[in-house]
């Protein structure tokens, strides 16, 4: 096998190294970009309705696995997922509890649902703050994000003046000790499906106050809205509860850390379609999910899912196979933009590295053309032969690969075509 073809090969062979150096490296950037395979969600305490709002995420995405961790409230979502080291990625946060400046690594899905604050009285202690004065109050547990819009209540309305002993019991306790009568009140800060709350709307001896201000505490507190609890959608047949209750209610909304995977929120969004956006007591069908940013600015991923739905492939791909399939394209569109031209190029400078080659042996040719014009009669044949012989006989020796003959035939016949040319010519200087 001849030079030429050895180079032949090693062009083929460095080509082939080199684009496979390429796939390589972009199969390990697409797989290390790949989202990971659990999400820990942060819901509320166990038993609460934000708790069993996430078993209802973990049974849509059970295939991406996602854990769930109980929290006392808002407060801690918050907290766990402020800290990098805690694992939580999402939960659940309450309107009011914090600022784009307080968590600048949090982002928001858009707000999910409403949480009203339900205050709860045993019947015999009578309505409005007069009732409370000297009565036992339970505000929520520490951590709560309850027990913080609570407290802010109390102290706008004056109430932390006249109330007389507060605790700070989770709402299922709260409940059982309202209804036992070892409390006289409660905050409660929950959904309209909580079993906490079905069960208190239920219980003889308990009452659900309204608020007496409402629009004043919403001027005063924006993140607030009003809900109206209909007389009698409890149980028509006995007119509970016997009169509209005015609610006050935040806004709750999915939260997420800044850095989790683009294709996990996806799913997240695609989830609370899924949970939120039925009808409901205090909600139009449709309303929730909400491109809202309350707290929290909304993630550009949201952005585009309530601009454009999730994207094309998650629609017809499982989950997975989508985001590989989505990631592989985003690598190899540009990289097959970037590799076409050098693939173009290569073979050129090869066809150029040949016939460079050759390229040089017709300027020695050309030289002693040169040198036959400039010299005229004078010139010496017998050297100008020497140097046409050793063209020659390294023309032989110049191994090309085969597509080069007839180029390599050309270039012999243009040194027999010179020769001739001087042995036709007679030489004035013999030796």
């Amino acid at each position: 096998m001849n030079i030429g073809n050895y180079v032949q090969k090693f062009w083929r062979y460095l080509l082939f190294a080199a684009t496979v150096a390429i796939l390589l490296g972009a199969g390990v950037f697409v797989f290390e970009s790949l989202p990971p395979r659990t999400i820990v969600m942060a819901t509320g305490a166990e038993g609460g309705a934000n708790y069993e709002l996430g078993t209802r995420y973990r049974e849509i995405l059970a295939r991406e696995g996602v854990e769930l961790q109980p929290t006392t409230g808002g407060l801690e979502n918050l907290r766990r997922l402020r800290d990098s080291k805690s694992g939580v990625s999402v939960g659940f946060t309450q309107g009011g509890t914090t600022t784009k400046k307080e968590s600048p690594e949090l982002e928001s899905l858009g707000t999910i649902f409403y949480e009203p604050i339900w205050l709860f009285r045993r019947a015999e202690i009578g309505e409005g703050a007069q009732g409370l004065r000297g009565r036992r109050l339970s505000i929520g547990s520490e951590g709560s994000g309850g027990r913080a819009l609570a407290l802010q209540i109390i102290s706008r309305t004056k109430l932390d003046s006249i109330i007389g002993e507060v605790s700070g019991f989770a709402p299922q306790v709260a409940a059982e000790k309202l209804i036992a009568g070892e409390i006289d009140a409660a905050f409660i800060v929950t959904g309209w499906e909580s079993p906490v709350i079905q069960s208190l709307l239920n219980a003889k001896g308990i009452e659900a106050d309204s608020y007496l201000h409402a629009d004043a505490l919403i001027a005063i507190y924006p993140f607030l809205h009003k809900l109206v609890l209909p007389a009698g959608v409890v149980d028509l047949s006995t007119n509970r509860p016997p009169a509209d209750v005015v609610l006050l209610a935040p806004k709750a909304s999915l939260a997420v850390r800044a850095d989790l995977h683009s294709a996990l929120q996806y799913l997240l969004l695609d989830a609370a379609v899924q949970i939120h956006s039925q009808p409901g007591i205090f909600q139009k069908a449709g309303q929730f999910p909400a491109a809202e940013s309350i707290d929290l600015p909304l993630s550009g991923e949201a952005q585009r899912f309530y601009k454009s739905g999730q994207p094309f492939l998650q629609g017809y791909l499982p989950f997975w196979i989508a985001t590989l399939v989505e990631k592989t394209l985003v690598v190899l569109i540009p990289l097959a933009a970037l590799l076409y031209p050098v693939f173009k190029l290569l073979p050129q400078m090869y066809d150029w590295t040949m016939q460079l080659r050759i390229r040089r042996l017709y300027d020695e040719i050309r030289s002693i053309d040169s040198d036959m014009e400039a010299q005229g009669p004078q010139f010496d044949a017998n050297a100008l032969n020497a140097k046409l012989d050793q063209i020659d006989q390294r023309a032989n020796h110049l191994q090309l690969p085969t597509v080069y003959a007839s180029n390599l035939y050309t270039l012999r016949s243009h040194i027999d075509l010179v020769r001739t040319r001087l042995a036709k010519t007679p030489d004035v200087n013999p030796r």
